[in-house]
């Protein structure tokens, strides 16, 4: 008889602050976040702690009567894990250590985590150790306390160096042999790209979790792994896809997210080369988040980083079957009606219906609501892309209608 798995979850509290340029719904909303991706690593949430402050304390983060509290809670409640929202300087992550006697991490360090788990291929692997090689360097100091002063007297003067130096050592050694290893696998890939031929090559872009592999799945009819959590996707997948006779290439990346560690986004570059390389890009938004406005720009700023921003792009509003709006009253003369309450159709009035005709759609990927328009879009763009590259194939491929028609007199014959 098959032995039923125990999953233990990790007891943990997450910290944050409602600073001048980070509001108390700001906040929370990134709360929210955190506590996703502490589920998402392997932990549960019991307690939330926040304060207000004009800026991060430079010693602790937060105040020091706040960092009591929290200590004074972790030792009633059997905390194993603080996780701070923002990223905690080697000092202060040194400092916290000192006096809450528990796992310290931040966010950065709680993304890196999850990469870890989720890394499948040795590329994806040695693009995640090389992130933690250089998030790790500067925090050395603080796993050799019990070095700090090195002994002196007879026989231990002259030459030599301390364990944190020889571990300083021993990681900028592992950083640089994991860059070289990524440039091998860069130039493999590059050649690989560069073997696809003339295909117009496509690729799904997004903030995490907003149903990219769903997509690719039921338009590729492909076997992408989907699950409900943070970062599933973390290798690149490129598969052939063909709308009625028109093939082109899809990619599936890896899912971006607020706060996105510098560290990752430099390792991760050479994946995203998908996206560089991309004539068409398909910006997936889960429009059922409260927060899918937020994610759209934290998904541009990542394209302005790896200057993709320009290239031509529909934006597939995706969950349309998930989605639900705030409703008011009609005798609530108070509430105030803010965007949240706004129904699909009247956010179709806003600035999306100023993207452009054909650049915004409304789908269901795992329903396959509004498919056959997005399968029309879709063909139309890549159709546009391919016979501007090759004149000379225009009538091979037809409208979209055209092509339905020419395929209904295939059928009756």
């Amino acid at each position: 008889m098959l032995e039923k798995e125990v999953i233990n979850f990790e007891r943990t509290v997450i910290v944050g602050i409602v600073t001048q340029n980070q509001s108390e719904e700001k906040l929370n909303e990134y709360l929210d976040e955190l506590e996703f991706l502490t589920f998402t690593a392997g932990g549960e949430v019991i307690k939330r702690f926040s304060q207000k402050m004009e800026r991060p304390n430079p010693k602790t983060f937060v105040g020091t009567g706040k960092i009591d509290d929290i200590n004074l809670y972790v030792k009633e409640n059997k905390i194993s894990t603080v996780i701070f929202d923002d990223e905690l300087t080697p000092s202060q992550q040194k400092n916290i250590s000192r006096i809450i006697d528990c796992k310290i991490l931040d966010r950065t360090n709680l993304i890196l985590d999850i990469f870890a788990q989720r890394a499948e291929t040795s590329y994806a692997r040695t693009q995640v150790e090389l992130a933690q090689c250089i998030y790790l360097l500067p925090r050395l100091s603080g796993l050799w306390t019990h070095l700090e002063r090195q002994k002196g007297g007879i026989g231990m003067r002259g030459p030599g160096e301390t364990e944190i130096e020889t571990d300083r050592r021993i990681v900028r050694d592992r950083i640089s042999l994991l860059k070289d290893k990524i440039k091998t696998i860069d130039k493999q890939m590059s050649i690989q790209r560069s073997n696809r031929g003339a295909m117009v090559r496509v690729a799904l872009v997004g903030y995490t979790n907003v149903g990219k592999s769903t997509l690719m799945n039921a338009i590729g009819k492909s076997d992408v792994f989907v699950e409900n959590k943070l970062f599933a996707t973390l290798d690149t997948t490129v598969r052939k896809v063909v709308i009625k006779n028109l093939p082109f290439l899809l990619s599936d990346t890896v899912g971006f997210i607020r706060k996105l560690p510098t560290q990752l986004v430099d390792s991760f570059k050479s994946t995203l080369d998908e996206v560089r390389e991309a004539d068409l890009l398909l910006h997936v938004v889960d429009i059922s988040h409260p927060d899918f406005e937020d994610h759209i720009e934290s998904v541009n700023k990542t394209l302005l980083e790896i200057k993709s921003n320009d290239k031509p792009t529909i934006m597939v509003f995706n969950k349309i079957d998930a989605y639900r709006h705030l409703t008011i009253d009609e005798d609530d003369l108070i509430t105030e009606r803010t965007r949240k309450h706004y129904s699909l159709d009247e956010w179709k009035q806003t600035w999306m219906s100023n993207v452009g005709e054909g650049k915004a759609l409304f789908i269901s990927a795992s329903n396959k609501e509004n498919f056959e328009e997005f399968r029309e879009t879709v063909y139309e763009a890549v159709r546009q892309i391919h016979i501007t590259r090759f004149p000379y194939n225009k009538f091979l491929y037809p409208d979209y209608k055209d092509a339905i028609e020419k395929e209904e007199e295939n059928d009756e014959e």
